[in-house]
């Protein structure tokens, strides 16, 4: 069950990205893109299975499309709103990963 939530919510993380990406050059498609992304990641609970995957579907998405096409252009934009989603993707990401639960288990304590 969690491996088919992870793929969920990966899936579901790069469409949100791809809904951002494509809505970017507006600036309250922007708007709207970076505060679901927020909210959702908030929302999530912390965890490899829920939260980490939405935001590196998000991540991946958004890197993916920032790559320059075969014609020479790109999807993101050069200017201040692709540079500050490119910047959103990055605190996404650290995000995900910075708000791990810390790892539980016997491995690493000393004895006594």
């Amino acid at each position: 069950m969690k491996v088919l939530s992870a793929l969920a919510l990966l899936v579901g993380g790069a469409a949100v990205g791809l809904a951002t990406v494509a809505l970017h050059s507006l600036w309250w498609g922007l708007l709207l893109g970076v505060l679901a992304t927020a909210a959702a990641l908030w929302a999530l609970p912390p965890g490899w299975w829920l939260r980490t995957s939405f935001g590196a579907g998000w991540a991946v998405m958004v890197a993916y499309l920032s790559v320059p096409r075969p014609e020479g252009d790109y999807v993101i934009s050069a200017d201040g709103q692709g540079y500050l989603l490119l910047g959103f993707g990055v605190a996404v990401l650290i995000f995900s990963v910075a708000t791990l639960p810390a790892p539980s288990g016997r491995r690493g304590r000393l004895p006594g």
